[in-house]
Order: structure tokens, then C-alpha cells, then sequence
């Protein structure tokens, strides 16, 4: 036979796989499947913290209390979740927590400024913060630098701006307040209100976080721009190569951030209506433990929305629960750091156990 009839090599590539005549054998067993979920290690932490303190802090177990558990958990959450598609991206934002002032700041000083309805203020602000958020981006798809660097130089370059600004125009290091501006109720409804069921109330950063948290989960699990996350994250050259919009993805995680900055800054603003300049620094190392703790990989390509809200909640239930068992609020920041060190070497571990039985 000639070479020109010889056939086809086969495909590269695993062998297929043996179902012994039982198609069902070729399915991994739900214990498989729990085991490759990036917030299993989350869950099993949150349950621990749920249980110690609700030993050691009588209090905890109250409706009240769990409703202030869940505003505190919100007020992370809302920041977490976008952050944690950051880290799944690959990258990091260290200008989250200032961001979030310098919306609040943006629409209060324009609002107050100009004397115009407070709704202006909050769009001017929308605005000024997703180009924050892209010029994030834009620097880091343009120039390669890590996004360490990048958004180290923004944090500065925000912080300065907020107490600047602030200072040159109202004199002082807080705004002034704006209480008494038309459209100041209606905007505090959507960003700073609260629902009362029974003796409850729920805060509304509740619900934008729970919201927040469905339409991350479905992007990342039933989109295309969620594969592109995943693959960017995994490797950005690799993504590249097969056709995946690298650099469109990564700016539109940053504004994601930034949208979730602006919501969380409007929160700040309408609750108290005044803002200190100063405020929101360290913050951004909270969402970053929350993503993490949730089960996201410091390295990229993997982790959850649902697992930084649990994060998120665990930090909730912390600040909180040390409240409520009267011990000095001083341990918190040692609390945090232990469960960084401990959610990720939990993390590995169950990653390596998932890939073993893969």
C-alpha cells in the first residue's frame, strides 16, 4: 500500500476512558465535585466561625444581631465580590478602598458645589469613577507593569486627591453635609435605606450585595466573558493566542471594581451625608482577604463570587461576634490575618486533593 493510503494518524490526546459498559462510571462522584469547588474551604470556615461564636457570645444568636452581622458582611461583600473576578483575572486593586471615598467625595462636593439635585452628583460620580477604573486598566494592558504597581500609584495618587480636594474647597478634611439638597431622600432610599420585618431591619447594602453576588456567579458560570476571565487568569498568553480580548477583559474588571466602589461610596455618603477625606484606607485588604478567603488563588485562574461572599461573611460575623463576646476589638486585625494564612493553605490543599482524584 502506498503512503497516500495509509491512514490518518490519530488524534492527540488522552485515551478515552473506560466505562466497563456503565456510562454512569464516566460521571465524578458528587464528593469529587464539592471537592473542586474554590468556596468549599470557605463554607467549612464560615460554619466554624458561626458555631464558635455562637458559644462564646450569647448575644450572636439574636435577630438583631444577625441583621448587624449581615450589614457588616455586606459593606465588605459588595467590594469583595468584584474584586474576587479581579484576582480570578490575574490582578490586583489596591486603590479599592480610597476609590470608594473618592466617589462619595465626587458626588458630594459637585452636588454641594453647584447647588444642583444630589442625582447629578451621584452620576458625575459614576462617571468619574469608571474612569478611574479604566484608566486602571488602560495602564496596566499598555505599559505591562504589575498590577501591584499600577494601582499602588493610584491608591497615592487617590488619597492625596481626596484630602487635597476636600481641604481646598470646603476648608476642612470633610465635606460639608448635604441633608437638606432636593433629591438627598430618594437617593438615600436606593443606597442608604433599610426594610423593616418584624423587630429586623435589612439594610439594602444587603441586596445589592446578594445582587451583586447572582450576576457575578452567572457571568462567571453561563457567559462567554466568563470563560474569558478563567482563561486570563489561567494564562494570559495562551488566552491570547485563541482569540480571548485579554486587554478588554482585564479593564473591564477594573471598572467592575470601580461600579462596586461607586455603589459602596453612595452608601457611605447618604448614610451620613458628609464624608471624612481620610477615610477607606486599608480597606482594600479586606475584599483581597474576602476573595481570598472565598477560595481565589492569589496566582489567578480560579476561585468564586459565591466563595467571597462567604468571605465576606466571615469577616461580618468577626467584627461582630468579638462585640458581642465583650473582648478587645483590637484582636480583630490578628483574626484577619490568621484566617488569610489559614484559608489558603486550606485552599491548596483541597485543590491538590481535587486534582488528585480528577
Amino acid at each position: 500500500m502506498s503512503h497516500t493510503d495509509a491512514a490518518p494518524p490519530a488524534p492527540a490526546g488522552p485515551p478515552p476512558a473506560k466505562s466497563n459498559g456503565d456510562e454512569r462510571l464516566l460521571h465524578r462522584s458528587l464528593g469529587r465535585r464539592l471537592m473542586g469547588r474554590p468556596e468549599l474551604g470557605s463554607v467549612v470556615g464560615a460554619a466554624a466561625v458561626f458555631v464558635f461564636f455562637s458559644i462564646v457570645a450569647e448575644p450572636f444568636l439574636r435577630a438583631s444581631s444577625l441583621s448587624t452581622v449581615l450589614y457588616a458582611s455586606s459593606t465588605i461583600g459588595i467590594m469583595a465580590v468584584p474584586v474576587a473576578l479581579l484576582m480570578i483575572g490575574g490582578e490586583f486593586d489596591l486603590s479599592a478602598g480610597v476609590m470608594v471615598v473618592s466617589s462619595a467625595l465626587i458626588s458630594s462636593m459637585f452636588s454641594y458645589q453647584m447647588t444642583a439635585n444630589t442625582w447629578v452628583g451621584v452620576g458625575v460620580s459614576l462617571l468619574v469613577t469608571l474612569a478611574i477604573g479604566a484608566f486602571n486598566g488602560l495602564l496596566l494592558t499598555r505599559t505591562k507593569l504589575p498590577s501591584f504597581i499600577i494601582t499602588l500609584g493610584t491608591f497615592f495618587m487617590l488619597t492625596g486627591l481626596n484630602l487635597g480636594f476636600t481641604k481646598l474647597i470646603s476648608g476642612t478634611v470633610s465635606t460639608k453635609s448635604i441633608a437638606d439638597m432636593e433629591g438627598f431622600e430618594s437617593a438615600r432610599t436606593l443606597f442608604a435605606s433599610h426594610l423593616t420585618l418584624g423587630s429586623v431591619d435589612i439594610q439594602v447594602t444587603i441586596l445589592w450585595w446578594i445582587a451583586l453576588v447572582a450576576v457575578a456567579t452567572w457571568i462567571l458560570l453561563r457567559t462567554r466573558v466568563g470563560n474569558w476571565i478563567f482563561a486570563v487568569g489561567g494564562n494570559a498568553d495562551a488566552a491570547r493566542a485563541v482569540g480571548v480580548p485579554v486587554a478588554k477583559t482585564k479593564i473591564g474588571l477594573y471598572m467592575g471594581v470601580a461600579f462596586a466602589a461607586w455603589v459602596s461610596g453612595q452608601h457611605l455618603l447618604f448614610s451620613y451625608d458628609a464624608i471624612q477625606s481620610g477615610d477607606g484606607v486599608g480597606n482594600e485588604f479586606l475584599y483581597i482577604i474576602a476573595a481570598a478567603v472565598g477560595g481565589c488563588l492569589m496566582t489567578g485562574g480560579f476561585g468564586s463570587a459565591i466563595g467571597a461572599a462567604v468571605g465576606a461573611f466571615i469577616f461580618g460575623m468577626a467584627s461582630k461576634g468579638i462585640v458581642y463576646a465583650q473582648w478587645n476589638p483590637d484582636w480583630y486585625k490578628f483574626f484577619l490575618g490568621a484566617m488569610l494564612l489559614l484559608a489558603t493553605l486550606l485552599n491548596a490543599w483541597v485543590r491538590k486533593r481535587a486534582e488528585e482524584k480528577a
